[in-house]
């Protein structure tokens, strides 16, 4: 039986209830595997991991099958305490779907219930992801070989909740929908001292804020304007007391881009002028780049135009046209080993992602789920 809107709309506010942070998905998994037994099993095969415990692979059989077309879902929640007063709230203190996860699985669940009853084409592959808001899931599972033989995409597909759009609308662009992001820590190491005596100490505080200054320079002046990027740093720490000279300081930042090229040269920016500060004020600094499984999100140039016309062509379907997001996605990573396409579903809400009150329409699930049905019914359809 395919679900209709009103055990959608069920089923979400249960995965609402019960947000699990990054890597201990456990509740989560429990019920969306429950969900999926449910299903009708005839063209289903469920794998679990060690690997990887909390991840779920659907893989849906099909009947001539062309390609196997994976689509993927985040199922983890954010360490925020909910505020919207919602009957269906948080169960778990401190602990919220405030980026929408449960709304992303329950569509996904949505087109899976609808392809166990009716076979399709193509083989699908179904990737419930653990692990997309910290510690990327999506690269842990790529590195462990988890998509391999059977269970290795050809294209790859995944949606984001939008609160700035219309409830049910799909939204997309050609090139990069995400930035690529990447933590920065730096340590400088100097000599600490009395403040009354600086020749015999080595200040880290004023090598920091030589490098500070100096950092500002690299979009301004290292990279094309006609691209994006940012360098944030948003977190010094040096020193205990006022009178006595630093002997250690911490500097930690972030990086975006929109493409991985754009961050690999911002990364090789920030190494030299870290480098040249150790040689200015002779001490040691030492720069980490933590960019994980955050690249950034660029759409394939051949299956998003396909996506897109699809969308701007089926009725029923409100299609918007997006700018790029500075924000991040660790679908990326995945992105870059599988060509495919990711979108954002409308949720109109004045609340935005990552907010302790955000309230997605739950209207636009059941509009997600048909819009994504059709098109991969299209896909399927589409000679190579």
């Amino acid at each position: 039986m395919v679900l209709d809107e009103e055990q959608l709309i069920q089923i979400r506010r249960h995965l609402h209830t019960i947000p699990e942070l990054a890597l201990h998905e456990t509740m989560t998994h429990e019920y969306l595997l429950q969900v999926v037994r449910s299903f009708k099993q005839d063209y289903l095969e469920i794998r679990e991991t060690p690997e990887l415990p909390t991840a779920l692979f659907v893989r849906v059989k099909g009947t001539a099958p062309q390609r196997t077309i994976g689509y993927r879902t985040d199922i983890d929640a954010l360490p925020i305490t909910e505020q919207t007063g919602l009957p269906f709230a948080s169960q778990h203190p401190g602990v919220m779907h405030a980026c929408g996860h449960d709304i992303h699985m329950t569509v996904a669940l949505g087109v899976l219930n609808y392809f166990a009853e009716h076979q399709p084409q193509d083989n699908l592959l179904f990737f419930f992801q653990p692990a997309e808001e910290s510690d990327y899931g999506g690269k842990r599972a790529y590195e462990a070989g988890l998509f391999a033989g059977k269970w290795r995409p050809d294209e790859f597909y995944g949606l984001h909740d939008n609160p700035d759009l219309p409830a049910g609308a799909i939204g997309c662009r050609m090139g990069t929908l995400f930035a690529g992001t990447t933590e920065v820590n730096i340590d400088l190491e100097g000599q600490g001292g009395h403040a009354a005596y600086p020749q015999d100490a080595n200040d880290t505080v004023v090598a920091a804020a030589a490098l500070i200054m100096q950092v500002q320079t690299v979009i301004s002046r290292s990279i094309d304007p006609i691209q994006s990027g940012v360098v944030t740093l948003g977190k010094i720490r040096g020193g205990e007391i006022r009178n006595v000279i630093a002997g250690h300081t911490r500097i930690e930042g972030t990086i975006r881009g929109l493409t991985q090229a754009m961050i690999e040269s911002i990364d090789d920016r920030l190494r030299d002028l870290c480098a040249g500060i150790g040689r200015s004020f002779n001490m040691k600094v030492n720069l980490e780049l933590n960019q994980g499984g955050y690249w950034p999100v660029e759409n394939n140039p051949q299956l998003t135009k396909f996506f897109i016309n699809y969308m701007k062509q089926a009725p029923n379907v409100d299609f918007v046209e997006t700018a790029p997001a500075m924000t991040g996605e660790d679908f990326g990573f995945l992105l870059a080993k599988f060509p495919g396409t990711m979108f954002w579903l409308g949720v109109d809400d004045d609340s935005q992602l990552h907010s302790a009150t955000l309230t997605p329409q739950e209207s636009a699930i059941k509009r997600g789920v048909d819009a994504i049905t059709g098109f991969m019914e299209a896909r399927m359809n589409k000679e190579e």
